[in-house]
């Protein structure tokens, strides 16, 4: 008889922690592979979950889908990095309470034997003619992510239209592009803290950074409820005021520093 109390208890148990997990709200996070791909959010998102007994549930696309995911009330937040797209998003209705989060920059990567020769420059768009002029092979993200809208920026403000066998469009996220990069011995345009995560994995170099151009700032945006009712706003706004509270912050500030020796993002939202 006690054998079938414990039984009854644990199938209780079970069912109570199942109805527990039911009841548990969910955000939807449509973010970058970045963010992603660095492992910032497993860092990140736990506490936020654990103070707020929810799930985050992070959708990593580039920056475009992930805007084209809220536009459509697919997310309740996006986390993204291309402040001109962030500034229409908002412009257009789509999203609201738009905050700064954090910044890195964007550096062009390579293989060390550097046929285009741009090893030491400064100048983004200089080292892109130098590629474009030796047709050295050039593995761009092709999907619209921040990285993409960067790397089409600095192409049209360098007057020159990428294609032909030296250039190709893989389509993928940062992490996926790095590995082709270094199989391919290509150059390509990386935000610096997926290049930080994978330099173990990729044998690839920094060859040009420190442009003023390659500013790489993140946003932080709650989808439209008047546009969207459905989306869970409020969860939304909590998320928003936890990654830019001073607890927040930290955790950006210190992310990379054990790992890989330097922070892998800046914070802004807290001084």
């Amino acid at each position: 008889m006690k054998k079938v109390r414990l039984f009854c208890l644990a199938v209780g148990l079970v069912f109570a922690l199942a109805a527990s997990a039911a009841a548990q709200e969910r955000l939807r996070v449509a973010s970058t592979t970045s963010t992603d791909n660095t492992g910032l959010f497993a860092a990140l998102n736990p506490p936020f979950e654990q103070m707020f007994n929810c799930r985050v549930d992070v959708i990593a696309v580039g920056t475009g889908k992930a805007l084209a995911l809220g536009r459509g009330g697919d997310a309740d937040v996006v986390f993204v990095h291309s402040r001109q797209a962030e500034e229409e998003f908002v412009a257009g209705g789509f999203g609201v309470n738009r905050r700064d989060v954090m910044y890195n920059d964007f550096v062009i990567v390579g293989p060390p034997e550097d046929p285009a020769a741009i090893r030491g420059l400064q100048d983004g768009i200089e080292a892109l003619r130098r590629i474009a002029a030796t047709e050295s092979a050039f593995i761009s993200r092709g999907d619209d992510s921040g990285t993409h809208q960067m790397e089409r920026q600095l192409w049209k403000k360098g007057g020159i239209e990428p294609g032909g066998r030296w250039y190709s469009e893989a389509g993928q996220g940062m992490g996926a592009v790095l590995q082709i990069a270094k199989e391919k011995r290509a150059y390509t345009l990386s935000d610096r803290g997926t290049y930080l995560a994978y330099k173990g994995k990729v044998e690839l170099v920094v060859l040009c950074e420190g442009d003023a151009e390659l500013f790489n700032p993140y946003g932080v945006i709650a989808v439209n409820p008047a546009m969207h009712p459905h989306v869970n706003y409020v969860l939304a706004m909590a998320y928003i005021g936890w990654v830019t509270s001073p607890e927040g912050q930290a955790i950006i500030r210190e992310f990379g520093k054990e790992k890989f020796g330097e922070p892998l993002f800046i914070p802004v939202a807290v001084p």
